[in-house]
């Protein structure tokens, strides 16, 4: 499985995904400018990412404390989503993702 994630300064990168993996723990684990502060425990959103429009109801729904605090970050637009909030699974297996300015360390 893969993800293709994109960093801040454009530059497309395949990650090797595990299934059951958060997308930010991928992410971070391969060394790409994300925060990803509270680690993993929806307090943050310092891994706030765009997923690709056409993988979007491919995912679960957003919970209530996910959706508050994409209301506390600078840079939301309708695709925005926690990275530590998306599981990695095999239905999710290319999954395209752009890391938002606000989550660069």
């Amino acid at each position: 499985m893969k993800i293709i994630a994109i960093d801040q300064s454009g530059q497309r990168h395949e990650l090797e995904a595990l299934e059951g993996w958060r997308i930010m723990e991928i992410i971070r684990d391969y060394g790409l400018p994300i925060k990803a502060e509270c680690g993993g425990c929806c307090c943050c959103a310092t891994c706030h990412v765009y997923v690709a429009p056409e993988w979007l109801s491919k995912l679960v729904p957003p919970n209530p404390e996910e959706e508050d605090l994409l209301l506390d970050a600078p840079d939301t637009k309708a695709n925005s989503r926690l990275s530590c909030q998306i599981l990695m699974s095999a239905e999710l297996d290319g999954i395209e993702v752009v890391l938002a300015e606000s989550a660069k360390p």
